[in-house]
């Protein structure tokens, strides 16, 4: 076990969601943060992916989330808002909250 002290800064999120639906389909988000950037008295996380490939085609995204929220269990979670890029005619939307972390 790694008995060295960590910083709160030291850690990332995931999340499992899916797209908005538009033209007629959703796509699967899968994503894994990049780790925590200080930001004032939070800190945000940058995140870069592809949605799944799915109806013949994918999106693309780059985002950060907003600040760290607290959650009940002394944990915290971060609520993201982007758009994918545009490919076969349309972009997705998505939004909502990562899985919590340790820490505030």
């Amino acid at each position: 076990m790694d008995n060295r002290r960590r910083s709160p800064l030291d850690h990332n999120h995931g999340s499992v969601t899916h797209t908005s639906c538009d033209h007629n389909h959703a796509h699967q988000c899968l994503d894994v943060s990049g780790p925590a950037i200080l930001a004032g008295e939070s800190h945000v996380h940058n995140s870069e992916n592809w949605v799944v490939y799915e109806h013949g085609h994918a999106h693309y995204y780059q985002a950060t989330s907003g600040p760290s929220m607290p959650t009940a269990n002394g944990w915290h979670v971060h609520y993201w808002d982007f758009y994918t890029t545009v490919n076969d005619g349309h972009r997705h939307h998505i939004k909502g909250l990562d899985m919590p972390a340790p820490g505030v």
